[in-house]
């Protein structure tokens, strides 16, 4: 028996995967990277690890060996959580953001220690089968003899080429006929071939404290970068206890601060008050309850949210069944409002995931941030760097404010659901602060509706906007947009195609063997064996 229907009442393009060793994922290519090391004899660690290396090659739109990671593993019946998030420069001081009242977002001035490779080296070692080396094969693959640029990734690829022709290495690395690739035109990256070899022989060591780390320090030396060797030999990841809330008869897990997820365990505290089930899933009233929740949410995040040892609260209080039970108060069924951050009591993207037929399941999810990032790309090498510094604040005392050594807030986060304490579901939707609205809404569909995971990634979705406005998808009900205009929502109707709603990936423990469900809104894939 499941905990869900087997109906699929949203129009798709796909069905899920139902097999004993499964992957996820945004792009098929790298899907198929992951399905390789579980036939190979590898687990679902060796499958994550390949399949976001081939995800740095073949969506090089959305991440890069420069991005930030962190992941969710269900081993051996325990959760553990590790954060690969990297720490600003150290010569990151308030001087050098002097004059500006909000932090720049493209060029060396948000790049911070980037933290993928590490998370690849930490998991591999702690929980890998295979031996490194052997993870990279695809992507060097992919690398070195080229794939195809879908639809989707040209697209991306495009929309972003004025925005970043000026950065330091971008237009040698990813427009090399002055202009970015085109639909079906094959892409080869031999540069990123070598690099990812040399990752592979080091076991990342040269990234951190070898050639590769002088590489970068040089180029940022050589462009007005403030990133040097030192900060790059001082990178940790670090294994981390995720932070939970309970929903109905499930827990959903997430990674603690730096990270936003705490923003989604913050609007199932305060959904749980009230009876959602009841409400159609598609109903203006449940969207509206659901927005108004992720809006109290957002506040308190974007307040309070920060590397841990700098918040001025402690993340448990913002989850204190008191303080969450009052915050609900401040929900009108009647009316949309805009809410400020609480005062909690005294007391603180590409998505990836895969399980196999020994238990093992992984949550995972790695980003350069805005597409390609900061647009800085290290000559020679393929390494395309991350903007996460752009999330920092320069608000004077904010616990986010801009520092050196210090890890930004975070919109990356992997999510992952136990019922009794046994798993049962690994998922992200990523997609900047669409991500943990996207766990809200996975999260009610399969709670309080008991849709299956490719139905809940099916349905027409919404997000609070950082405009005050409601954005919905082309295909939400006509009613809805009308009951939710009639409750003060400044609704704003997305065309067709429209990437602000996130991509998910989900797979749900089944009696035997796995569901695995992909995204339809992107190229995603979901494989199994």
């Amino acid at each position: 028996m499941t905990d869900f229907a087997w109906d699929f009442p949203y129009t798709s393009r796909r069905m899920p995967v139902l097999a004993e060793n499964v992957v996820a994922t945004s792009q098929p290519l790298a899907a198929q990277a992951g399905l390789q090391m579980l036939q190979a004899g590898g687990n679902a660690v060796d499958a994550i690890v390949a399949t976001a290396i081939a995800l740095t090659v073949v969506e090089p739109v959305m991440n890069g060996i420069g991005s930030d990671a962190f992941a969710l593993l269900w081993v051996d019946g325990r959760l553990h959580g590790l954060n690969a998030s990297g720490r600003a420069p150290a010569a990151w001081s308030p001087d050098r953001f002097a004059g500006r009242t909000t932090m720049p977002v493209r060029g060396w001035d948000t790049v911070t220690v980037p933290g993928a490779v590490s998370a690849w080296a930490t998991l591999s070692k702690a929980h890998g089968r295979l031996p490194f080396a052997r993870l990279f094969e695809p992507a060097i693959h992919y690398a070195e003899h080229g794939f195809a640029v879908s639809p989707t990734i040209a697209g991306q690829w495009a929309a972003q080429v004025d925005a970043l022709r000026d950065q330091p290495g971008f237009v040698e690395a990813f427009l090399r006929q002055g202009r970015a690739p085109q639909v079906g035109e094959w892409f080869t990256f031999p540069d990123q071939a070598r690099t990812l070899r040399e990752i592979a022989a080091t076991d990342g060591e040269s990234f951190y404290r070898g050639p590769l780390a002088q590489r970068i320090a040089d180029h940022a030396a050589a462009t007005g970068g403030a990133i040097g060797v030192d900060d790059l030999a001082a990178h940790r990841a670090d294994w981390v206890q995720p932070i939970r809330q309970a929903y109905r008869d499930y827990e959903l897990h997430e990674i603690p601060p730096n990270g936003q997820g705490i923003a989604a365990l913050i609007a199932l505290g305060i959904l749980q008050h009230f009876d959602m089930a009841a409400l159609p899933p598609e109903s203006a009233e449940s969207v509206h309850l659901q927005a108004e929740a992720m809006k109290l949410a957002f506040a308190d995040a974007y307040a309070h949210v920060a590397d841990h040892a700098a918040m001025l609260v402690h993340w448990s209080d913002l989850l204190h069944p008191h303080y969450l039970a009052k915050r609900m108060q401040r929900i009108d069924r009647q009316r949309a409002q805009d809410f400020g951050a609480g005062a909690p009591p005294d007391s603180g993207t590409v998505y990836l995931t895969a399980a196999d037929a020994g238990g093992m399941m992984v949550s995972y999810i790695q980003s350069n941030y805005m597409g390609f990032g900061s647009g800085v790309v290290v000559p020679g090498t393929g390494i395309s760097l991350q903007n996460r510094g752009a999330c920092f604040s320069l608000q004077p005392g904010h616990p986010n404010e801009a520092a050196p050594g210090k890890r930004p807030f975070h919109t990356i986060i992997p999510a992952f659901v136990t019922r009794g304490g046994e798993a049962v579901m690994s998922f992200g939707v990523m997609g900047g602060d669409m991500q943990a609205q996207g766990h809200v809404q996975m999260m009610v569909r399969l709670a309080d509706h008991r849709q299956n995971p490719q139905a809940a990634a099916d349905a027409p979705r919404w997000k609070v906007s950082k405009d005050g406005s409601l954005q919905v998808e082309h295909h939400m009900p006509d009613e809805t947009i009308a009951g939710l205009e009639h409750l003060g929502h400044r609704v704003r109707v997305m065309p067709r195609g429209n990437l602000e709603f996130g991509a998910a990936q989900l797979v749900h423990r089944l009696p035997r063997g796995y569901l695995a469900a992909s995204e339809p809104r992107r190229d995603g894939q979901a494989v199994g064996f």
